[in-house]
């Protein structure tokens, strides 16, 4: 048996999960509000937004769940860039957040005060995008909402530890503020998905299905790690070390589509990714994920992204959600 990579035993099979959750911030906010007080936060696809509570509480409504106070110390992770709406209470009127005028102390972190003359709320918003396609899969199964509670269990000790130093950034305007408060915000929702993935994990399919079975998850990461390798159903099994058919079979049912075409699909968000960050050429890519020819890299390409390699570089920042993946 020719193994690829000798995979350690120590491999974390949640790092198969989180390897690829790439972000940037798109917006970030710090939000001021005096009851009564509303807020609508439009869709926004391919990112997700982020609402920390410093002080006071907010209920947030999106369509299809059940409505959630958040209290002082508290997230919320709306993951599939839903449209949704805060407000200090079920009959305060929301207008438009983008609608309302912002105090910019940079082009991607603002300051928010709106409302009435009541009790106040202070607010850590923001949207983020995400940077590596693949994570969509790992999105797609998150639920309309990630409530992180202040009475959450202990091992969630590092999440409040977190809130308390976003809160102390809140209380004052610090020089450097705004970026100590973004970068901890990005590692707030990095934790919050990974609890949620911790706690979950047993529910999930497509490659977050390989957080339970040891074989198929080496399988993914190889991979994952060797994009250009000429894999095959047998290559694949050899290194797990299953035969053909019950590989097969099994990586069909953990991860919810044949394995050839998790492969493909792989190389295209890799693909996807150089393309858009890299100052490289088609033909240099199609050629380092193992296609003998552009025509036929381009071909499938188009098939599972949507649009043809040649046009990912005209989206510039846009995020680029790949079309096909396992239901």
């Amino acid at each position: 048996m020719t193994t690829v990579n000798p995979i350690p035993a120590s491999t974390d099979p949640l790092g198969i999960a989180l390897h690829s959750l790439r972000m940037s911030g798109m917006f970030y906010c710090r939000t001021h509000l005096s009851s009564p007080w509303g807020l609508a936060l439009p869709p926004m696809p391919g990112c997700l937004w982020f609402h920390i509570v410093t002080r006071g509480q907010a209920l947030l409504e999106i369509e299809d769940d059940q409505p959630r106070t958040l209290r002082s110390g508290e997230l919320a992770l709306v993951p599939h860039g839903r449209g949704h709406r805060m407000r200090s209470d079920p009959h305060a009127a929301t207008p438009l957040v983008t609608d309302l005028p912002h105090e910019f102390i940079s082009d991607r972190y603002a300051i928010l005060h709106h409302g009435g003359d009541g009790p106040l709320t202070v607010l850590i918003c923001g949207a983020v995008r995400l940077d590596h396609p693949s994570a969509y899969d790992l999105i797609r199964q998150l639920p309309a909402c990630i409530h992180i509670e202040s009475t959450s269990p202990a091992h969630y000790e590092w999440i409040d530890a977190t809130l308390r130093l976003i809160t102390a950034e809140a209380a004052s305007l610090r020089p450097g503020g705004e970026t100590v408060t973004t970068r901890l915000a990005d590692s707030l929702v990095i934790q919050a998905i990974r609890a949620w993935i911790e706690k979950d994990h047993a529910t999930f399919t497509g490659s977050l299905g390989a957080l339970r079975d040891e074989r198929i998850g080496q399988a993914v990461v190889l991979i994952q790690q060797h994009p250009g390798h000429p894999w095959t159903l047998t290559s694949l099994a050899n290194e797990v070390a299953m035969s053909r058919s019950a590989f097969a079979a099994r990586f069909h049912e953990v991860i919810g589509e044949p394995a050839m075409t998790f492969v493909a699909r792989w190389r295209m968000y890799v693909a996807m990714d150089r393309l858009r960050s890299d100052d490289v050429g088609v033909s240099q890519v199609s050629a380092s994920l193992g296609y003998r020819s552009e025509a036929a890299f381009s071909r499938a390409f188009k098939r599972i992204v949507g649009i043809s390699p040649s046009d990912v570089k005209s989206l510039n920042d846009a995020p680029v959600v790949p079309r096909t993946a396992p239901s």
